[in-house]
């Protein structure tokens, strides 16, 4: 069945990450939402946890931690003020810089024997099947 494949895909990437990234104390959804933080800087938690895939729950917990750490800080929207939102700092920067090349060859090992086509279309299909079941939900 596709999607018991589809689940133990996430399984074993997440488990490399978390592997890789336990030196710097961090947890695949950690680094889930810092990668988030640096495409779209300046989301509200809730924003962060539904882009991080997380629940809001489990994303007040994990900014308590990043943010104790420096890696992300808190402070007003420049448009609404009444706004909070959630930044990557020079410290969170540094340390997402410093797995790029980590993270990029477990990707790389997770597509071997694949051709730049098959990737493309591999691509492609995965964004057609999150956009069919996202105009469900």
């Amino acid at each position: 069945m596709l999607l018991y494949l589809i689940k133990q895909v996430e399984l074993a990437v997440r488990a490399r990450l978390d592997g890789l990234l336990r030196p710097a104390g961090l947890t695949a959804l950690q680094y889930t939402a810092l990668t988030v933080l640096e495409r779209h800087p300046d989301l509200s938690a809730a924003q962060l946890a539904r882009n991080s895939f997380v629940t809001n729950q489990s994303m007040a917990d994990m900014i308590t931690a990043l943010e104790g750490r420096g890696l992300i800080e808190r402070h007003r929207d420049q448009a609404d003020r009444r706004r909070l939102v959630v930044a990557l700092t020079a410290a969170g920067r540094r340390l997402l810089d410093g797995y790029r090349d980590q993270v990029a060859a477990l990707e790389a090992e997770m597509i071997a024997g694949l051709s730049p086509e098959e990737v493309s279309g591999f691509r492609h299909i995965l964004h057609t099947c999150h956009a069919n079941l996202a105009r469900k939900a």
